[in-house]
């Protein structure tokens, strides 16, 4: 017999938290090691409890950069980001800063087990489009990067220069400037200084 997966749970609203915590105990091949974890406090968590799969809560991120932080430091980790009715474009972005699943808070029970399960093998669960087509409507969380601004982000956090990422990107320099002033205020920081140290 396998040993069970290991799973860190964010803290959610009382009716979420409630229900995840009830889902992840009928299964026995899951096994809650910590739940109820503020955000602040999901790195400590990931590092002292060493989980396959942390479920995250999107509304509880201060920006999309700290999904990219959490896999970059704790890449044994998968990501279950859980949101309320999220957009294909905000499932894409928190999949290109390498969660391993984004779904709805409103995903059926056997559907959001299957993601962990997947996740702790490490396999990407891609979000399918709503029936109709459309896209949900948005909800509260971190206001996203487009693609263009996280290819600037990441030259940024290189150390390039403005001109450099410019020639890089094949883009002016006041553009770039555009995109970094956007970045800046998208992941609330003022400075490439405190971006650095973000």
């Amino acid at each position: 017999m396998r040993a069970p997966v290991g799973v860190v749970l964010a803290r959610f609203e009382d009716l979420v938290d409630r229900g995840l915590r009830a889902l992840l105990a009928e299964d026995e091949h899951l096994e809650l090691l910590a739940a109820g974890v503020p955000q602040e406090r999901i790195a400590a968590a990931i590092a002292q409890h060493r989980p396959q799969v942390a479920l995250l809560n999107y509304g509880s991120l201060r920006t999309p950069l700290e999904v990219r932080e959490l896999v970059a430091a704790h890449p044994d980790a998968h990501l279950v980001v859980l949101a309320n009715r999220p957009s294909p474009r905000e499932c894409s972005q928190m999949l290109a800063f390498g969660a391993t699943a984004c779904l709805s808070k409103e995903t059926q029970a056997r559907d959001v087990l299957s993601a962990i399960h997947l996740a702790s093998r490490g396999l990407q669960v891609v979000r399918q489009t709503e029936p109709d087509g459309g896209e949900p409507a948005l909800q509260r969380g971190p206001e996203l990067l487009t693609p263009r601004e996280a290819a600037v982000l990441e030259l940024l956090q290189a150390g390039r220069s403005n001109g450099e990422i410019a020639a890089q990107l094949h883009i002016g320099v006041e553009t770039v400037r555009t995109h970094a002033r956007a970045i800046y205020r998208k992941l609330g920081v003022r400075s490439r200084r405190e971006l650095a140290r973000a």
